[in-house]
This record gives structure tokens, C-alpha cells and sequence, in this order.
């Protein structure tokens, strides 16, 4: 015989929207199985209630055979060895209608009883479990509001003493009801095609010994067909019993181990949480928004489809997509009326889901699997072994790592002196334990500076800087008391040639040392993520980050308030992790930091949604922009120092252009006026000096008094 379609007795305690609908198909068979079986029953009933008609009922009975090939049964409808026999009982029964009558009491016993026990008994049951398990459903759920709607009052123990009493006992009576109702439906599955067969095999049986097995139109192929056919019956009826002693097995260690289950919120000491879930799937409630104000708790199944988080009511073919959970973020979060919440925001930050777990336990794993799902560790081949490996590399990562040693061994200072207890590591600021000696050395002396915090939250190191720069300013200027920059107006509204917006979480900074390679900003990423893991730290603030010519900026999403300024010329070396992508990290230097007048060194670490090699190249175009642009305003301001230096030159040359004409013109009239006069003929027997227009006048006189002497 073909293989029996089971329902799985293994999946009625998760009770998922897929059984559910794997469960309808199973009840939609039964149903199916009934209205046929009853069509039997009545053609049969007809053979054994009139004689007379017995043609008639036998030639119904053969129909009835040849259109099971033509009914639409939702499981073994390609059963094509049933159909095959039950075609060729149709042919017997045919060639036997016409000619035999069956005696009444052979058909009671041969035909009747078998398809009536089916009937009354074995279809009864399916309706009354059905209805049983309906109940029992029902009361589950009705138990599960009550304790969904608990209160986080402590004044209440009593009464969720009992609601969790009611729900440990509504499951266990739903889960044992479901278990013992998919039993009975994967028992019909053997016994319909028994309740077919045994009454035909004994209508046959009835009119072979009626006619004594020497009919004309029984032959020794027909007895052997019959023959085989009562072979595979018993064949069937022992595989119904070991298949029913297996689940009667199933059944009992299900029991054993659902135990602790059945509470809805076990002990973590006896359940351990696995954080290494790459899938899950389970019921949880979500919350809806109702109004303005007023919110609405509904309780669907939901699972992970690769990167999407999926829902599905109970009853519904396929599941719904929720939201795409690729590089989200996700965050336990305290809700007034419920326990057990925690917050799903998309990379984009427009889609918010607000879900509530069953228990604690199932919290944490709906959050660790969300975090391993947003870093894409679903895509590799051994997703759970990776998700592992992460998750522990996460919590080894207190100490540094060797291969980090050996790369600082020649900057580590010779420390065989020093006690050991005269220096601790500089992750002991966050919480964890002291490392040993020569790695707290080498953290100290050549990371970060001593005793240095971990701070997660937008902290400015730079903020007395700015602060005292207010103060230098004047008392005429205002402090803004939301963060925003002190800069005037004109200096704001000027438009900068590079302008590039990305969306950015801040992990944490630290103060460090040294400034002189890439491998700070590593270690700081190591040390911040493992002071995160080991402290359960899952929020971040998100915030846009404005890269320009002149700075980088940290802007609220929701108010653009800027929340931090960092200048360009402070950043000194800006880096992305090695292996993952989407940690970028700079150093930032201020001048003056420190009363003993040293720099103050800081770290920052950003989680972006985008590669964040894209931002350190933004950074890098912007500090060259800049460079070049302070370049060409100093080259500018050059060529206006010697323009204006030639102008003034010229303007020199022009004024001792000047004094040297009005000295040569002095000199000609001081000659002039110092030059002797000639003497000239008088009366007085002095002589006269003319100048040369009398002169000339004179020898006109002369010329004149001739012409007019010739004349005359």
C-alpha cells in the first residue's frame, strides 16, 4: 500500500498557524470520508433491506466504485492502487448483479456491521474530539488574555497565581486534546480505506459461499485477486496498530517532556535561553494604535522568513510581511500596561513594531535572534555555529586579542618592576574584570588613557572647549540650551560644496592615546562592543550625520536639532572594522583640552546603515576640499599681499616722479634767478643788460630805420 499521510503529533504543542491549517485539511478529509462512506452505507443498506432490488442497489454500489477515481479527496487522492482494486471490485460486482440475491443474514454480518461500526463509532468519535478539542482551544485562549493582561502590580500574587494555574491546565488539556484528536485522524486514514474494503470483501465472501465457490462467474483468478486483497487489508490493519502504538508512544513522551512548557513563563535555570537562533517562530501580542491615544493588543503567530519578520492570524493561509529586519534595531522597552515588550525599529527608522512575549525567556531570544537576523548571519552556511562564534567572540572580547599584543609589543614598556596591583585595565571602567598585568600595561600605555569611561550616550569631550570659547566671547552671547552650535547666522546659512547626509548609531567613546594607526580605532571598537554584550546594552541613540567642508555634524532625526559638533580640522584619523563593514570609527584632537594644557584624544564609534567606508571617504573628500580650499584662500590672499605691495610701489615711484620735477624746477629758477646781468651804454657811462626779447626788439629798430632812410 502507498504511503498514509500523518498530521505531526510533534507540532501540537507549538500549535502554529501551519498545523492549524494542516489540521483544517485533515477535518475537510474527514468530512469528505463521511459523506462517502454514507453514500456506501445506504447503497449497501439497500442490498441487505430488499432483495428485490438488490440488482439495483449492487449496480449503485459499482458506480459508486468506479467514481472514486473521480473524487477530489484532500489527502491519497492519487491513490492509484485503491483506485486500481476498487475498479476491479466494481467489475465483480457488475457481473454479479444481474443474478445474485444475498441473503440477509451473511449481508448483516459480512457487509453491514463493519461499514455500520465505521459509522456509528468511528466517525462519532472524530465529531465528538473535534467539538473537544474546539473547547479545550478556547479556554486556552481565553486563559492566555487573562494572564497577557496582568498587571506589574506586586499586590497581586494571588490572582496571577491563578491565572497561571489556568493557563498551565488550559494547555495542557488543549495539547493533550490536540494530540489524542490528530491520533484519531491519522487512524481514519488506515480505517477508511478498512471501512471500504472489509464490507466489500465480505459482500464477495457472502456470494462465493452462497453459490458454493462454483459459480460460472467466480474463477480461480477471482479467488486469488480476493485473496491478495485480504492480505493487504491484514497488511493494513497491522500497520494501523504499530502506527497507533507509536503514537500512543509519541504521545506519552511529549507529555514527559512539555512538562516545564506548560507554564508560560518556566524557569530560566531549567529552560536555558539560546541566543544563538538564527529562526524563530512563536505567538505574540502587538501592539495597535486605536486613536490618538488610546492602543489595542492583538495576538498573532509571527516568524522569521529569511530577512523579513512575518505574521499570521490563526486560521489564515500565509503569513503577512511585518517588516524587513536587515540591519534594524531592536531593544527591550518598558510599556506601561504589559510585560515582556520590546521594540523592533527598521534601518530607516519609519516603521516601529511594539511586541509582547509570552515570558522573559522568550524575550531575550526574540531579541538575540533579531539582532543575528539584522547582521545577516541567516545568509551564511552554518548560520547557528556563526551566530555562536559571534555571540562568544562578543563575550571573550574583554581581554585584548594576542595578535593585537604582538603588533604593540615593541611600543609596551619594560614593567618587571612594577607590582601587580599598580595598574588595571581600562575596561574595567565599564564594569568588567581586571585583565591581567602586561595586556593592562599595554591597554594603558599605548590605548587609552587611565581610568578612562566608556561612555554610551552623546557626551561631548569637547564641550569645555566650547564652553570656555562662549565665555571668551563676550557676556553679549547666548548659550543655546539645546545643543545647537553658537555660530552666527551668516556662518550657518553658508551653502559648503560637500553636503552628504548618512544615518548613523552611536556606540560609545573613549579617551585614547596614541593617534598614529588604525588599530586604536580597532581596539576601541573591540572594547565598546564587549562592554555592551557583557552588559546587555542593546539601545543606541540614532542620529543623522552631516558631513561638510567645515565639519561633521550630529543632527536629532526627529527635532534636527544639532546634537554635537565635531570641526574637521580636530578629526585626525577616521577608519572602518575590518571585518564588519558597518563600524566606522574617527579620533578627535582638541588643542586644549586639559588644565596642565595636553590635548584631549577621543575615540568615537558609529554603526551606520550604509558601508561605512563610504562615510571615512566622505570625511577624507571633505579634508582635502578643505585643504584645497584653505590652499587657494591663502594663495588668494598672497596674490591681494603682493597686489597691494606693487600698488604701493607704484604709488612710491609716482611721488618721486613728482619731487623730482618739482626739484628740477626749483633748480631752473634758482639758476635763472642767480645768473649776472651784462653791462650797456648809458648816460652815466654804465652798461645796459637786455634780455633777448629786447634784444630782438632793438635790431627790428635798427633794420626798420634803414628801409626807410633807402627810401627816402
Amino acid at each position: 500500500m502507498p504511503g498514509i499521510d500523518k498530521l505531526p503529533i510533534e507540532e501540537t504543542f507549538e500549535d502554529s498557524p501551519q498545523t492549524r491549517s494542516l489540521l483544517g485539511v485533515f477535518e475537510e478529509d474527514a468530512a469528505a470520508i463521511s459523506s462517502y462512506s454514507q453514500q456506501l452505507f445506504q447503497a449497501m443498506h439497500r442490498i441487505y433491506d430488499a432483495q428485490n432490488e438488490l440488482s439495483a442497489a449492487t449496480h449503485l454500489t459499482s458506480k459508486l466504485l468506479k467514481e472514486y477515481e473521480k473524487q477530489r479527496f484532500p489527502l491519497c487522492s492519487d491513490d492509484e492502487v485503491m483506485s486500481s482494486t476498487l475498479q476491479q471490485f466494481a467489475k465483480v460486482i457488475d457481473e454479479l448483479s444481474s443474478c445474485h440475491a444475498v441473503l440477509s443474514t451473511q449481508l448483516a454480518d459480512a457487509m453491514m456491521f463493519p461499514i455500520t461500526q465505521f459509522k456509528e463509532r468511528d466517525l462519532k468519535e472524530i465529531l465528538t474530539l473535534k467539538e473537544v478539542f474546539q473547547i479545550a482551544s478556547d479556554d486556552h485562549d481565553m486563559a492566555i488574555n487573562r494572564y497577557s493582561r496582568l498587571s506589574k502590580r506586586r499586590d497581586n500574587e494571588k490572582v496571577k497565581g491563578e491565572v497561571m494555574e489556568d493557563v498551565y491546565t488550559s494547555k495542557k488539556k488543549q495539547h493533550q486534546t490536540m494530540m489524542h484528536y490528530f491520533t484519531a485522524l491519522n487512524t481514519l486514514q488506515y480505517k477508511k480505506k478498512i471501512s471500504l474494503l472489509e464490507p466489500l470483501l465480505g459482500y464477495m465472501q457472502a456470494q462465493i459461499s452462497f453459490f458454493k465457490l462454483g459459480s460460472e462467474n467466480l474463477t480461480q483468478q477471482w479467488e486469488d485477486f480476493l485473496s491478495d486483497i485480504g492480505t493487504s487489508v491484514q497488511n493494513v490493519r497491522r500497520e494501523m496498530a504499530s502506527e497507533v502504538d507509536g503514537m500512543q508512544q509519541t504521545i506519552q513522551d511529549l507529555e514527559q517532556s512539555s512538562n516545564l512548557h506548560y507554564m508560560p513563563d518556566p524557569d530560566p535555570s531549567q529552560v536555558p535561553i539560546n541566543r544563538n537562533l538564527t529562526r524563530k517562530a512563536g505567538y505574540l501580542n502587538t501592539r495597535n494604535k486605536t486613536g490618538l491615544v488610546s492602543t489595542s493588543w492583538d495576538r498573532q503567530y509571527f516568524f522569521t522568513q529569511g530577512g523579513n519578520l512575518m505574521s499570521q492570524a490563526r486560521g489564515a493561509v500565509a503569513g503577512g510581511l511585518v517588516m524587513d529586519i536587515d540591519n534594524c534595531s531592536v531593544m527591550a522597552v518598558d510599556c506601561e500596561d504589559r510585560r515582556f515588550c520590546f521594540q523592533i525599529t527598521s534601518f530607516d527608522g519609519k516603521k516601529v513594531a511594539i511586541l509582547q512575549a509570552d515570558s522573559r525567556k522568550d524575550c531575550e531570544e526574540w531579541i538575540a535572534t533579531i539582532n543575528n537576523i539584522s547582521k545577516r548571519i541567516y545568509l551564511s552556511e552554518n548560520p547557528e555555529e556563526i551566530a555562536a562564534r559571534v555571540n562568544q567572540s562578543a563575550l571573550e572580547a574583554v581581554t585584548p586579542s594576542p595578535s593585537f599584543q604582538q603588533r604593540h609589543e615593541s611600543m609596551r614598556p619594560i614593567t618587571h618592576g612594577l607590582p601587580r596591583g599598580a595598574r588595571t585595565s581600562s575596561v574595567s571602567s565599564a564594569g568588567s574584570e581586571t585583565a591581567s598585568p602586561a595586556l593592562s600595561v599595554l591597554s594603558l600605555d599605548t590605548l587609552v588613557a587611565s581610568d578612562t569611561p566608556i561612555q554610551f550616550d552623546i557626551i561631548s569631550p569637547v564641550s569645555e572647549e566650547y564652553a570656555g570659547q562662549a565665555k571668551a566671547a563676550g557676556p553679549g552671547r547666548r548659550t543655546n540650551p539645546f545643543g545647537e552650535s553658537g555660530d552666527s547666522p551668516a556662518e550657518e546659512s553658508e551653502e559648503s560644496i560637500l553636503h552628504q547626509l548618512f544615518i548613523v548609531r552611536f556606540l560609545g567613546s573613549m579617551e585614547v592615546k596614541a593617534t598614529d594607526s588604525s588599530d586604536i580605532i580597532y581596539e576601541t571598537m573591540r572594547q565598546i562592543l564587549a562592554a555592551r554584550a557583557i552588559h546587555n546594552i542593546f539601545r543606541m541613540t540614532e542620529s543623522h550625520l552631516l558631513v561638510t567642508c567645515e565639519c561633521l555634524k550630529l543632527i536629532d532625526p526627529q527635532t534636527q536639532v544639532t546634537r554635537l559638533r565635531f570641526p574637521l580640522s580636530s578629526i585626525v584619523l577616521c577608519a572602518t572594522h575590518q571585518e564588519n563593514k558597518r563600524l566606522f570609527g574617527f579620533i578627535l584632537q582638541t588643542a586644549e583640552g586639559r588644565a596642565d594644557g595636553r590635548p584631549v584624544t577621543v575615540c568615537y564609534i558609529f554603526e551606520s546603515n550604509n558601508d561605512g567606508e563610504k562615510i571615512c571617504d566622505s570625511v577624507e573628500l571633505a579634508k582635502q576640499i578643505a585643504f584645497h580650499s584653505e590652499m587657494d584662500r591663502k594663495a588668494t590672499e598672497s596674490q591681494k599681499e603682493q597686489d597691494k605691495a606693487k600698488q604701493k610701489q607704484q604709488e612710491e615711484l609716482s611721488k618721486q616722479k613728482l619731487i623730482d620735477k618739482d626739484l628740477e624746477e626749483q633748480s631752473r629758477l634758482i639758476a635763472a634767478s642767480s645768473r649776472p646781468t651784462p653791462p650797456a651804454a648809458g648816460a652815466d657811462g654804465q652798461f645796459l643788460v637786455l634780455s633777448h626779447s629786447q634784444s630782438e626788439d632793438s635790431d627790428t629798430g635798427v633794420e626798420g630805420r634803414e628801409k626807410g632812410e633807402s627810401e627816402a
